[in-house]
C-alpha cells in the first residue's frame, strides 16, 4: 500500500473545520489537490474512481457550508464517497481504502461520525435522510440540516421514489441533490434519463431562467426574491418543457439545474437553500471521471479500473504466461448468447449490470431479446415472471447481494406461481474489497427455503454451461437457481458441449476413507486442493460434490451417512440456514448419527479484503479445509 502526500492547501486539512478556516477563493485550490489526491491514491492502491472524481467540487462546498457532522450527510451507494472521507479525517489512512484490515471503500457508522449513514447498495439514501429528518423535527432539533446526495441512476430505483412522495408531504427539512451525470456504472436508462434531458438541456428554459434570477437579484426584498423565483421557476418549467416538473409534482421544491463543477456557485446555492425550510431538491450536473481525461470519455471502464498508471492511463493487467480459465460472469454471458441462437425463447434480464454480469453481450448481438431494466431489481424479477407467462425462457441475472432487494418478489411472484425463471445469481460468496453490503452470504439459504424452488451451484465452467442449459429446456417448468462466484473458474478449455444434467443429483470426486467432505459450488475446487495436500499424509477423504442444496441428492447423502461418521461440509455461503443445515437437517429426518463440521461464511458480517484473505479468515480455503480434516480424521464420533 502507497502512501501519496498530499497538496498544500489539503495537507492542512484533517477535518471539515479546517476546511471551512480558508477563502473562498481557495476552494478551487482545495478541489484541484483534492481530485489529484484521489487520482494518484486510486491509480496505485485500486477503487472506484470515476464516481469520486465527479463530485469532488460538490464534496467541498457540502463540508464548508454545512456543520458536519451535526449537519447529516447521506451519500447514495457510497462510491462517491472518497473525496468526503479524505475531508473528514481519514486522509492519512486513505491508502488503506479496500485493503483487509483497512478502511472501507463506503461510508460506514462505525468508521466514522462523518458518515451519518452505512451505504453500499443503491438508492436508500433519500429514505434515509427523510427519517434522520423526521427524527429531528421530533427532538425539537431546528438547527440540523439532512442531505441526501443521490445519482440519476440510482433514482431509477423505486425507493427513491416511495422516499419522495413521503417527503413532499412531510414538511421535513431534507434537501435532495440530484447528481445527475447520465450513468450509474453502466449507462443509464429508461424514461428518468430523456426526462432529466429535456429539463437540463432546454435553452429556453435556461435562458429565461438565468435572466430572472438576474432581474431578482436587484431587488430588495430576499423573502420576495426567493418565493417570486420558486413560482416562476415552476411556471418557466411547464411552459418550456415538455412534461411538467416531477419533483415539483412530488411536493418538493425544485431548484436547477446548476454546473456541479463550479465550487463557487454551488457553495452560494447551498447557502440559500440552507435559509428555505421544508423538502427541498438541487439539480447538479456532473461529469464522471471529471479532471481525468481518459475516465471522461470512458465511464464505465473507469468506474473502478483497478491499478493504473495516472499519466499514461495504462491500466495493469495481469500477463498470462499460459491460457487462463475465464470469469465465470463471462462464461454466462457467451454461453446465453449460445442458448439464444438455438433457442428463440430464450431472455436475459439485468438490473443496471450488463458489463459486470456479461448480459452486454446478448445485447449487443440480441437488443430485443436482453434488456437493462435500470436498477430496480424487483421489476426486473416480476418482469421475468411476467414474460415466463407467456412461455419466454427468462435468465434473470442479478447479483447475489442485490437479489436481497427483490425477495417478495422472487416469493410472490414467481415461486408460488411456479414459473420457471431462471436466476442466475452472480457474486455468490465473499466478493472481496467490496466488503460486507456485497457479499453474496445468504443466497443458499434464502433461496432453499422457498417452496418449488431448483437451486444450483456449478464447481466449474462446464457445469455452469450444463446447468443453464438444463434450465432454459422445455420441459423444465420450475423456479432454478445458478449461483456462482466472482471471478476467475477453473477451465482454460471452458466451450464444451452443453448437457442435460438431472437434476437433484450430485457426483463423486473422490472415494476415499473415515471423513467425507460435502461441498456445494465453487468451493469444491479448495477442497480438491486440500485432498492433495492431505495424501502426503496419507490422509485420505472422499469427496462429493453435490451441486445441488434443493433437491438434495439423497440417494449419495444415504451412501454417505451410512459410510462415514465424519462429515466436513463446505460453502461460500453464511452457515446459518445453508447447506451445511441442509445436510445436517437430512441426517436428523433419517436419524443418522455423525460427527458434522460445517465450514462457511460466519454468523458475523464479514469485512473488506481479498477473496483469498477472507477465505483464510472464515476458515474454508483449502488450507481450512485440510484442518478440518485432520482434526475429525484424529477425533472420537460425538453424535448428533
Amino acid at each position: 500500500m502507497e502512501k501519496i502526500t498530499a497538496g498544500p492547501l489539503l495537507s492542512q486539512i484533517n477535518f471539515p473545520d479546517d476546511l471551512k478556516k480558508l477563502s473562498k477563493a481557495d476552494l478551487q485550490q482545495v478541489c484541484d489537490e483534492l481530485r489529484q489526491f484521489i487520482i494518484d491514491t486510486v491509480s496505485v492502491n485500486g477503487g472506484h474512481f470515476g464516481a469520486s472524481l465527479g463530485v469532488v467540487e460538490l464534496s467541498v462546498a457540502l463540508h464548508y457550508m454545512y456543520n458536519t457532522p451535526d449537519d447529516q450527510l447521506v451519500w447514495d451507494v457510497g462510491h462517491q464517497a472518497y473525496g468526503h472521507k479524505i475531508l473528514t479525517g481519514r486522509r492519512d489512512v486513505f491508502h488503506t481504502n479496500r485493503r483487509y484490515g483497512g478502511i472501507s471503500g463506503f461510508p460506514k457508522r462505525d468508521e466514522s461520525e462523518y458518515d451519518a449513514f452505512g451505504v453500499g447498495h443503491s438508492s436508500t439514501s433519500i429514505s434515509a435522510a427523510l427519517g434522520m429528518a423526521i427524527a429531528s423535527k421530533n427532538l425539537g432539533e431546528t438547527h440540523r440540516h439532512h442531505v441526501a446526495i443521490i445519482g440519476d441512476g440510482a433514482m431509477t430505483a423505486g425507493l427513491p421514489f416511495e422516499a419522495m412522495n413521503h417527503a413532499g408531504v412531510s414538511n421535513a427539512n431534507i434537501l435532495v441533490i440530484l447528481n445527475d451525470n447520465n450513468m450509474s456504472i453502466d449507462a443509464n436508462v429508461g424514461a428518468l434519463k430523456e426526462y432529466l434531458t429535456d429539463i437540463t438541456t432546454s435553452p429556453t428554459y435556461n435562458k429565461l431562467r438565468d435572466d430572472i434570477w438576474k432581474l431578482l437579484g436587484k431587488l430588495p426584498y430576499p423573502e420576495f426574491q426567493r418565493e417570486m423565483a420558486g413560482k416562476l421557476g415552476t411556471s418557466l418549467k411547464g411552459m418550456v418543457s415538455r412534461q411538467s416538473n416531477l419533483f415539483e409534482a412530488l411536493g418538493l421544491r425544485y431548484f436547477g439545474p446548476i454546473d456541479g463543477h463550479n465550487v463557487h456557485k454551488l457553495v452560494e446555492t447551498i447557502k440559500d437553500l440552507k435559509d428555505i425550510p421544508g423538502p427541498k431538491l438541487l439539480h447538479i450536473k456532473t461529469v464522471k471521471g471529471k479532471g481525468y481525461d481518459l475516465a471522461e470519455k470512458d465511464q464505465t471502464l473507469w468506474h473502478a479500473p483497478g491499478l493504473f498508471d495516472k499519466v499514461t492511463g495504462q491500466i495493469n493487467k495481469k500477463i498470462a504466461t499460459k491460457p487462463e480459465a475465464p470469469k465465470y460472469q463471462d462464461v454466462f454471458g457467451h454461453t446465453i448468447v449460445e442458448l439464444a441462437e438455438a433457442n428463440p425463447l430464450v431472455m436475459g434480464i439485468t438490473p443496471a449490470m450488463p458489463s459486470g454480469c456479461s448480459l452486454k453481450y446478448m445485447m449487443e448481438l440480441m437488443p430485443d431479446r436482453a434488456i437493462d431494466v435500470g436498477i430496480a431489481e424487483q421489476h426486473a424479477v416480476t418482469l421475468s415472471a411476467g414474460l415466463a407467462t407467456r412461455g419466454m425462457k427468462v435468465f434473470c441475472n442479478i447479483y447475489s447481494s442485490f437479489m436481497q432487494r427483490a425477495y417478495d418478489m422472487v416469493i410472490h411472484d414467481v415461486a408460488i406461481q411456479k414459473l420457471p425463471v431462471v436466476f442466475c445469481l452472480d457474486r455468490g460468496g465473499v466478493v472481496g474489497d467490496d466488503g460486507g453490503t456485497h457479499h453474496g452470504a445468504y443466497d443458499l439459504a434464502f433461496m432453499r427455503c422457498i417452496p418449488n424452488m431448483i437451486v444450483s451451484a456449478p464447481m466449474d465452467e462446464a457445469d455452469l454451461r450444463h446447468l443453464m442449459y438444463t434450465a432454459q429446456l422445455p420441459e423444465q417448468n420450475l423456479p432454478f437457481v445458478i449461483r456462482y462466484p466472482r471471478g476467475q473458474g477453473v477451465m482454460p478449455e471452458w466451450r464444451v458441449p452443453m448437457q442435460k444434467m438431472q437434476i437433484g443429483q450430485g457426483r463423486k470426486i473422490q472415494d476415499g476413507n473415515d471423513v467425507a467432505i460435502l461441498t456445494i459450488g465453487h468451493v469444491g475446487n479448495f477442497a480438491v486442493n486440500a485432498c492433495r495436500s492431505l495424501a502426503t499424509e496419507d490422509i485420505i477423504p472422499a469427496h462429493y460434490d453435490m451441486r445441488f442444496v434443493k433437491p438434495l441428492d439423497e440417494a449419495m447423502l444415504h451412501e454417505v451417512a451410512q459410510k462415514f461418521t465424519k462429515i466436513v461440509t463446505v460453502e461460500d455461503g453464511t452457515v446459518v440456514g445453508g447447506f451445511g443445515a441442509a445436510i445436517l437437517e437430512f441426517m436428523n429426518a433419517h436419524n443418522y448419527k455423525a460427527s458434522v463440521k460445517m465450514l462457511g461464511i460466519p454468523d458475523r458480517v464479514i469485512e473488506h479484503g481479498k477473496p483469498e484473505e477472507l477465505h483464510r479468515e472464515c476458515g474454508y480455503d483449502a488450507q481450512g479445509i485440510a484442518d478440518a480434516v485432520r482434526e475429525l480424521a484424529t477425533a472420537m464420533v460425538v453424535n448428533l
